[in-house]
Order: C-alpha cells, then structure tokens, then sequence
C-alpha cells in the first residue's frame, strides 16, 4: 500500500529551530525529521486519498459491520449533499452528538465535504451544558442518537435547532445484530420512539439518500474552520477552540513524523476514546484514515471485552487515557490475551503514574508513548519516544515545528532556564485561531503568538519538559505550594493501591491541608495510617496527606481524568452540612493527623468512600447512556478496615 508522505509545501517554517533554541532536538528518534514541511489541503482528504489509493481496504470494523475506504467516501458525499440541499451551507456549524458509531465517522467526514464546520457534543451532557453549547455555537443542524432524544424533546423550545437527524445504534449493525437490537428496544420501555416528521425531525437515513455526491472545496485551510472544539469547562463555562483545516492537518503529519512506526506495515487502531473529545478525534478517526489504518470502534469501555476485541482484531495501535491502562492491569484473565501485535500504546487526557507505565509494558511487553496536550492545540504538542531514550516521569519532547518554553508564573513574559518551574506556553501550527466569539478568553490564552497552557511546568537541560501541575490544583499548604502529582505518584507506587489522587481540602487555620482519595486493588485491606506512614517515608512532612478517604472508584470525565473538582466539591458541601448544623469550624473538629497516625483520620459517624451527590452522577453514567472510558460502575471490590 501507498501511504501519504509529507511532501513540498508553501508552510515551511521560515526560521527552523536550532539546537541551541531547542535542545529537545538532538534527542528525537534518529528516523524523525527535526522540521516539516506541511500539506496545505482540506482536513477530509485524507480520506480521498485512503479511497484511491486503498480503496478496499477496511476504515472501521463496528462489531459485524465493516466499511471500506471507497464506501466511506461515498457515503460521507451523500451525506454532505443530503446536508447542503437541507439548509446547511459553507461555514454553518453542525452539531455531533453521538458516541463511537460508524455513522460518527460517515457524519464527521459528511460536514466537512459540505463545507460545514463540525463541533461534536458529548451524549453525556445534561440541560445546562446542550443549551450553553449549541447557543454558543449556533449549530442549526444536529445529528444525535435516539437515545438522546428525550433530552432534546424537552428542549425543542429553547433551542435554534433547524432540523435534527437522528439515527440509533442498530443502523450501524449489520444482520442479525441489527435486528437483534431493535428487539431488544422495543422490549425497554425506557427507550422511547422518535417523532420523526421529516420537517423538524429526520431519520439519519435521510442523509444517505439518493446519488448525487458532493466535496466542497477549502479554500484557504488556515483560515477556514473545519472544528469548533468545546474545551471541558474547567474553569467555567466551555469554550469553543476554533482549529482550521490546517491546525488538525499539522498535528495529524507531527504525530505521523515523530511516530515513524505508524507509517510502517498495516495498522488497526482500537478507538476506546470519545470521537467527541479532540484527543479521541484526532487519533482514533484522523490519523487513522491519513495512513489508511482500520478502525475497530468500541462503544464504550468494557475492560475484559476490549482485551477480546484487541486479540481477534490483532490491533496494532491503543490510544487511551491512565485509567484504562490501569483497568486492564486489573484484569484477572488478562494472561488469556497477550496482544502481541500491539506496538504502540498512547497515553493522554491526564498524567500517568510511572508506576502504571512500568507494570503495563511488564506485562503486556509494548511500550506506552505519553503525550500532552490540549483541545486548543488539535490536540498534541508533546510526545516521549515510542522506541528510542526517554525519560520516565516526563511529557517527552515538542513535536516538530513546535516551540515550548517555561515563563515566569507572575510576570507570565520572562523566560526560565532549565530545571526552573512556570508555566508551560507553546506555539506552533496546530495551535487554534481562538476562542469562538470570546475575544477576552482568546487574549487571556493566546499572547504574542504563544499559548498558555495553565500547566505548571520545567523543562531539563536536555529539553525534556515535565508537568508539575495544572496551576488552579496546586495546593497551599502552610505557605508552601504543593503539587498534586508528586504525591499522586507516591500513592500509585503502594502495592496495595490501583487508583490514588490527591486534593486540597480547605482548613480555618492552616489554609488547606491534604487529602488523598484512594481505590484498592481487589481483595486488598489497608489501614489508613498504613497509607500516611507509606507518604511520610517519602515525602517531605508538608507533602504527607492528613486525611485519607478509601472508595470504591474516582469521578471521572469520559476520557478518564480524574474530576478533582468533584471532590473539592464534596468536601466543601460536607463543610457547609455541618457549619449548618451549628458544628464550630474549629481545628480540632476537622480531620487531621496532627499527632498519633490514624488520629482523627475521618469524621466521627461517618462513613468515607461513598461517592454523593452530583459527583456520583459523575463517577456513575445512568442506565441506557452510554459510558466512555474510565465510566465504569463500581462494584464494591477491594476493602478497607
């Protein structure tokens, strides 16, 4: 097969890094080129060229349905015809909410043909999170899932939605799966018909209707928007990152030359991760169809059955976030299935523990490349090496064409030398034109061309960079700044430990002190003191969590990061029960190991490990959606005394 090299283009970087400006260079891998010369070409094609050249080959595997690279191109100009003569036209936004189905792709690829703009929106996402979304956006096209319906039915009136498109998991099966599902509906009372009108609501099929086809031009990749990418909302309402045409091409040809070994051979990628996140997006669909890969698309994550799927697929390539790894460490059959074609395993979405990295390769005798990044730069701009020197602990080395350097916190201009902690800024061509009509966010994240990460970090006289923190979850403590990570890893290293974070947990006298939340591995019991004398013996006394809190599981998002948030606001609220109920907010009333380990270590009367409230939801997806990577339910394994 014929795969797509990096050819002669008009976006050389006019002033190519050196050595002395980038000392990350002279540890590439000797097959990576130290800059590019970029492809100036629509985002969608890709997938032409995978059509003509590799036509037959197979672009996804969904259970029993298989669909080449011919047909997807197909299907994906019917859809964008069936878009355009049905009111979207060149620059409208389209709004995807759906989880891993084939249709995802026909639908992603679809947009863009017709000239749209894609912003995809997680299924998961409730009444507040829909409204704010597709206002900012001004999507007026939605395709969804029949199981999303009922969110939208209660909606209709307060959204600008022109027509919706809504298709259902069976239409990406093939018989008898397809009929099997659709009785396995029609049993749930739960799952409730769809009122289709064909003026308001259409059935997906609409899309794939008829024979004219349609490929709308780009005309200008960097400035023409192929994605309005919602950042997850952190510090408040999301975002939408405005990445061009040219913005996700670039990463796509970085990750392609500082991972040679894609281009090697056939590969089949496993797509765990949420088409709708820009990690899930640009490696499981993107990157996969630029080198003519198979796509075996999971619906969602299920730690035993992907392992299945990996083997009789022989998938060559896994990206996917820390707690999937860790998932499949726990897996007690996991000796069944050696996956020896699998060569390349990414890791994103949240930092990996050392710990976790070890045992992985250990046991499945592959190789885990961490990479960083963020929805604001489509998404990657650091990677560790997939098969020469790397450094464990660290984010690796920018990616080609891509400049990172460590600022000042404060004066947010000056440069730090090496081993220096800031913050980490970056810039390069996959880096967004801004926020979508949000010109104070966009000057607030982007300043003289470089963009600020909020990511606490240092870089090594070798240009290895390291995350130390994201700088809103840096704790005080005492007057001391504490990064979470640090002991993060210290927890992971515990043999009897499977999951660990740590927060700050707001004290009346010390400002914040620290609790770390930790998940045992199964079968295991543990003492929490056993857990502080473990921290203390390796950390410096200020860094020692005081308060330990044993759970079943961690909320988190659906590529696996750990809400931190969720749990902050789990202490905060328990603060405000009991100043409620006229409890003094005093010292010795609050959790701490201020003498005898094991003193004090939790609330009188109440019980810890009970994940409540909205964090629950978080942690829990409800019956009937659909739960993406690192949403599984908790099953009460493992112990504490």
């Amino acid at each position: 097969m014929e795969k797509t090299k990096m050819d002669a283009s008009t976006d050389a970087r006019r002033d190519p890094l050196t050595t002395a400006e980038a000392p990350w260079l002279r540890h590439y891998d000797s097959a990576a080129p130290h800059s590019l010369e970029f492809r100036q070409m629509p985002l969608y094609a890709w997938l032409d060229e995978a059509a003509e050249q590799s036509g037959g080959k197979k672009a996804c595997i969904f259970y029993n349905t298989a669909i080449s690279f011919a047909k997807m191109r197909r299907l994906a100009e019917l859809c964008a015809a069936n878009l355009r003569a049905l009111g979207v036209r060149p620059g409208d936004r389209v709004g995807i909410m759906l989880p891993n189905l084939p249709q995802t792709m026909i639908a992603f690829w679809g947009v863009l043909k017709a000239g749209g703009v894609v912003t995809m929106i997680n299924p998961l996402y409730m009444e507040k999170e829909l409204l704010h979304q597709i206002a900012d956006s001004g999507a007026r096209h939605l395709v969804t899932l029949d199981l999303c319906w009922p969110k939208f039915a209660k909606l209709k009136k307060r959204l600008d939605i022109d027509k919706y498109f809504v298709t259902s998991i069976e239409e990406g099966l093939s018989f008898p799966l397809n009929w099997i599902q659709r009785f396995r509906n029609r049993r749930d009372k739960s799952v409730k018909p769809v009122p289709f009108d064909n003026k308001l609501v259409f059935p997906y099929s609409t899309l794939l209707k008829g024979g004219e086809r349609l490929s709308h031009p780009v005309a200008d990749p960097k400035k023409s928007l192929a994605l309005l990418q919602y950042t997850s909302g952190t510090t408040g309402l999301s975002k939408g990152a405005m990445l061009t045409h040219a913005n996700v091409n670039a990463n796509i040809q970085q990750i392609q030359a500082r991972l040679p070994m894609v281009m090697e051979g056939e590969q089949t990628f496993m797509a765990v991760l949420p088409f709708f996140h820009v990690y899930g997006l640009t490696t499981c669909l993107a990157l996969p169809a630029s080198i003519h890969a198979k796509v075996v698309i999971a619906a969602g994550f299920a730690p035993a059955e992907l392992l299945a799927t990996m083997e009789k697929h022989k998938v060559t390539a896994l990206p996917g976030a820390p707690s999937m790894y860790i998932a499949l460490l726990q897996q007690k059959n996991k000796s069944k299935y050696p996956l020896k074609a699998l060569k390349l395993c990414i890791s994103g979405s949240a930092p990996i523990a050392v710990e976790v990295i070890r045992r992985f390769e250990e046991e499945f005798s592959t190789r885990i490349t961490e990479g960083y990044g963020l929805s604001e730069s489509s998404p990657i701009t650091h990677l560790t090496s997939a098969e020469g020197f790397r450094k464990m602990g660290s984010i690796g080395l920018p990616l080609q064409n891509t400049e990172a350097r460590i600022v000042d916190m404060e004066a947010g201009s000056a440069p730090l030398g090496p081993g220096k902690v800031g913050e980490l800024v970056v810039s390069g061509p996959q880096v967004m034109l801004g926020y979508w009509n949000n010109l104070d966010e966009t000057a607030n994240i982007l300043r003289n061309g470089w963009l600020y990460t909020g990511d606490i970090a240092s870089m090594d006289e070798e240009g290895f960079f390291y995350i130390v923190d994201r700088k809103k979850d840096m704790i005080m403590v005492g007057g001391y700044n504490v990064a979470p990570r640090e002991i993060d890893e210290v927890l992971h290293e515990h043999p009897k430990v499977r999951e660990a974070v740590s927060v700050g947990v707001a004290h009346p006298s010390r400002g914040e002190v620290i609790k770390a939340y930790v998940v045992l591995k199964e079968g295991e019991m543990c003492e929490r003191s056993e857990i502080v004398v473990w921290c203390r013996e390796r950390l410096a006394n200020y860094k020692v969590p005081r308060m330990v809190e044993f759970r079943d599981d961690l909320p988190k998002t659906l590529v696996g990061k750990v809400l931190r948030r969720a749990l902050r606001a789990e202490e905060e609220e328990r603060r405000r029960k009991r100043m409620a109920g006229g409890g003094p907010e005093a010292d010795d009333q609050e959790p701490y190991f201020g003498g005898a380990l094991g003193e004090h270590d939790h609330r009188p009367g109440e019980e810890p490990g009970a994940a409540s409230g909205w964090a629950a939801e978080a942690a829990e997806p409800a019956s009937g959606e659909w739960a993406g990577p690192g949403r599984q339910s908790p099953t009460g394994k493992g112990g504490r005394k």
